[in-house]
């Protein structure tokens, strides 16, 4: 296992490449585990691919037992690990800081901050406010001994409102505040990706998964972003095919699903490095 200043040093090497990198998000310590061995450099968290797994909305998992959960997927492998940490778990900059420290804690050497208030309803807080959030966070992460990587995010268009020119000010108010990479959730055309990229000069994460973006990493690549993350998208993708064979297996009590499923043995092998550890 690489140390975490190690980790931390390698994740934001990653995002000065040219071609960018993909991040994907596993949402347990299997599915990090799998993800490691195809060979991806770099694991995200997801909040909401968590949260479906204990059997809850996403926003709906308390911050101790994410945490914890934090501290799984990190000590899985030897990759470095960036954490979903939602909207920092309280209004106040305060809050935000307290959660960054404590994700620091739990091994992460990266996590993002949202510019929305959870829950129903959910609504942008003020851009002043929002940057005094990231400024908080900010001063948390470079008080660690190790290059935290801080991701702040500008919710404009995952809460309904989608206004270009108020994402790029909020993201240009994060840039300043001193976040080290910059997320507009929910953003697909090309045009609008490119004038983001533009506009600031922090590397741009951009996420797969949403049918509607209709671009893959070597499009997004050549628009200038330089990290590709995919959210709950691989969860859901799970969960469906759940879904789908639990449902043939009630109404038809068939099993057809057995014949695209992976076997136990090929399981066993990705999971045999690992024997005997304790997570």
């Amino acid at each position: 296992m690489p140390s975490r200043h190690a980790r931390a040093l390698a994740f934001r090497t990653l995002h000065a490449r040219a071609d960018g990198f993909i991040v994907p998000n596993p949402w347990d310590v299997g599915s990090a585990r799998l993800l490691a061995q195809l060979g991806f450099e770099a694991l995200a968290t997801t909040s909401a691919g968590y949260a479906f797994s204990r059997g809850v909305p996403d926003n709906c998992v308390p911050r101790e037992a994410l945490m914890a959960h934090l501290a799984e997927i990190a000590a899985a492998t030897g990759l470095p690990v960036t954490a979903d940490l939602e909207n920092g778990f309280g209004d106040a900059p305060e809050a935000v800081a307290r959660t960054l420290r404590l994700a620091a804690e739990a091994g992460v050497v990266g996590g993002s901050i949202e510019d929305a208030r959870s829950g129903p309803g959910d609504r942008l807080y003020a851009r002043e406010f929002a940057a005094e959030r990231i400024r908080a966070a900010v001063e948390a992460a470079r008080s660690l001994p190790f290059p935290f990587v801080l991701t702040a995010r500008a919710e404009n268009y995952r809460v309904g409102q989608p206004d270009l020119a108020d994402t790029i000010a909020r993201l240009q108010a994060y840039q300043e505040a001193g976040a080290d990479v910059l997320f507009a959730p929910g953003l697909i055309r090309p045009q609008d990706i490119a004038t983001v990229v533009r506009s600031v000069d922090r590397p741009v994460n951009v996420m797969l998964g949403d049918p509607s973006l209709g671009l893959g990493a070597p499009e997004l690549a050549q628009l200038g972003v330089r990290r590709i993350s995919v959210g709950a998208s691989l969860a859901r993708a799970a969960f469906g095919e759940f879904l789908r064979a639990a449902s043939e297996l009630r109404a038809h009590g068939s099993a057809s699903y057995a014949r695209a499923a992976v076997s136990g043995a090929e399981l066993g092998r990705c999971f045999a490095p690992y024997a005997g550890e304790s997570t």
